[in-house]
């Protein structure tokens, strides 16, 4: 094992001051459970790694516990347990799974940490993990991460100590992403489309098309006329603009890899196929949620122009005002229906087709 440089993962942890400040006065003395709510991208995920880091090597020695906060940060501690989602949802066969490790002693130290990802997805699987969240052993602690909080789970949300995590300030955004290199200018582009999500943002900023896709979204309304053919080729220039984001996204998840493997190698772990696989399996999740993110960005473009319009014309006494609202109600709920995954293709040319040309100036 080669000597690792100490780590501050909380320094990932941007703009939650409250949050981070709760959970490392936790570490003393831990409760059974922990709830962190709040968008992607706002750093439940990254303060769950810190506070398992600062769980797992509490009362280590110096070169111990850095091993375990390298090993924490990289969610490859064979004492931290990662649930994720394989497919909609975490299922019944992985929460009886989660019961069953739950139960038993840590593979490695003390303490074992088990990090519940996007369960707000959870269905009736979540009955089954209740009597391990609100009882686990002494030796286990868990950390679950929702975006929101449906009402099937406000039984186990009691169970937890919750902690809110709010989307990342625009200006808190550009600031880090400043702090990390990006020019001011790039930067503030970036943390303007990023939706409060730094790692949108750190994306959006190694993305040289970010300003031309944007554009290309507020032209859109322009130039429809109706026809199909106008419907078919806006979707397929809109589409392959966002195909365009997948390469710096691949740049950055192969970047994560390799420093995924020299963790493994640092620390004198061997890596395994396994673990291989799961990271793999993250990263497209992540690539499935970036390009999601990119086309509900772009919708927002338009139902923005759209309800800007309606506004404009809501005493005018014509029947466009409502026809701009209806149109924005449609894009909306295209927006909405993202989360199950339509076809984008279809389901842009059929939005297209049904909208309302706007004037050049709106």
């Amino acid at each position: 094992m080669t000597e690792l440089a100490p780590t501050d993962l909380w320094d990932e942890v941007v703009g939650q001051q409250e949050a981070v400040k709760r959970l490392q006065a936790a570490v003393d003395s831990p409760v059974h459970a922990y709830l962190l709510v709040g968008p992607e991208g706002s750093g439940t995920r990254e303060a769950a790694r810190a506070f398992a880091a600062d769980l797992l090597s509490h009362e280590l020695d110096q070169v111990e516990s850095e091993r375990a906060r390298h090993l924490a940060g990289a969610e490859a501690h064979p004492a931290m347990i990662v649930v994720e989602r394989d497919g909609a949802s975490i299922d019944a066969k992985q929460s009886r799974e989660v019961v069953r490790q739950s139960s038993l002693s840590p593979s490695e130290g003390q303490r074992q940490v088990f990090v519940l990802v996007d369960f707000h997805l959870v269905g009736d699987a979540a009955a089954i993990l209740l009597k391990s969240i609100e009882e686990p052993p002494p030796s286990t602690v868990f950390v679950i991460l929702a975006e929101e909080l449906p009402p099937h789970l406000a039984t186990i949300a009691s169970r937890c100590v919750q902690i809110d995590f709010a989307a990342v300030p625009m200006q808190v955004l550009r600031d880090r992403l400043v702090f990390e290199g990006i020019s001011p200018e790039v930067a503030e582009q970036a943390a303007l489309a990023a939706g409060g999500s730094l790692y949108r943002g750190r994306l959006l900023a190694r993305d040289p098309a970010v300003g031309a896709r944007r554009d290309a979204w507020y032209r859109a309304p322009a130039q429809l006329d109706g026809t199909g053919a106008t419907a078919c080729a806006l979707t397929d220039e809109l589409l392959a603009m966002i195909d365009g984001v997948m390469e710096p996204l691949q740049q950055q998840q192969a970047e994560e890899l390799a420093a995924y493997q020299d963790t493994f190698e640092a620390a004198g772990v061997k890596l395994l196929k396994g673990d291989l696989k799961k990271m793999e399996d993250r990263h497209k999740r992540e690539q499935r949620r970036v390009r999601t993110d990119e086309l509900r960005s772009g919708l927002a473009v338009l139902l923005w122009q759209y309800r800007d319009a309606a506004a404009r014309d809501s005493g005018s006494g014509s029947s466009a005002a409502a026809d701009f609202l209806t149109a924005a109600e449609e894009v909306q709920a295209l927006c909405a229906s993202l989360v199950f995954n339509p076809r984008e293709s279809l389901a842009l040319e059929a939005l297209f087709m049904s909208l309302p040309r706007l004037s050049a100036q709106l």
